[in-house]
């Protein structure tokens, strides 16, 4: 697998709460140079990257981040302003503490709400795979599938763990034909770039691949 194939599959990734201006125009930088599949970013630093990169960037941004128990509402909210300053793909969480309540009725609803909120645009649901029994990652397979949502993703990488191979192989088993995978967090080297594309992923979140494509092995997100 070439390295811009590789590059062409990473949401190129920069979320750290004290990310400064420089940080992510650098991300910027990397992601027009390497023609990366998106980049990353928080909310409040959207409008100013389409301002200054406009069609030269793919902007993906992040909703109920990254802990996911804001009201639903407050998730529309977050999307609509995310879209009308210039978004292109959401990353959202879902409310991890109804999904370890077994409410995965309203898990699903949520996710629906939001598609709809996202219209054309991609939707990625984290489902947060490190906090969560296999049962309850079966039941958010079947959740994001039923709402119709564009991605499953593995993790918000800042939790206590990230993807795994395992949880990839779990959701290949569970999601629906229309569904895609992303894996985030916990993906350190290029071996393991290649391996999780290789096993079905079309996105891997991390801030490190152009370092992992250089031999360097990844550290954080």
């Amino acid at each position: 697998m070439t390295d811009q194939k590789i590059l062409s599959h990473i949401d190129h990734t920069q979320l750290k709460p004290f990310a400064k201006w420089e940080d992510i125009e650098k991300l910027c930088d990397e992601a027009v140079k390497y023609k990366t599949a998106s980049v990353c970013i928080p909310p409040t630093y959207i409008k100013r990257v389409h301002d200054k990169y406009a069609e030269e960037i793919n902007i993906c941004t992040v909703v109920g981040f990254p802990l996911g128990y804001s009201v639903t509402a407050a998730k529309v909210a977050e999307i609509e302003q995310a879209l009308a300053d210039g978004c292109n793909e959401i990353d959202m969480v879902v409310n991890i503490s109804d999904v370890k309540n077994g409410d995965f009725d309203k898990v699903e609803a949520e996710i629906k709400t939001l598609k709809a909120a996202c219209g054309d645009h991609i939707l990625k649901v984290i489902i947060e795979t490190c906090f969560l029994t296999e049962e309850e990652k079966i039941a958010m397979c079947k959740a994001v599938t039923n709402a119709g949502a564009d991605y499953i993703k593995t993790s918000t990488g800042f939790g206590t763990g990230g993807a795994t191979i395992e949880d990839i192989r779990l959701f290949k088993k569970y999601i629906g034909p229309n569904v895609k995978m992303k894996a985030a967090g916990g993906v350190k080297t290029k071996d393991d770039l290649i391996m999780f594309l290789e096993e079905g992923c079309d996105r891997i979140g991390t801030s490190s691949a152009v370092g992992m494509l250089q031999g360097n092995e990844a550290k954080g997100y």
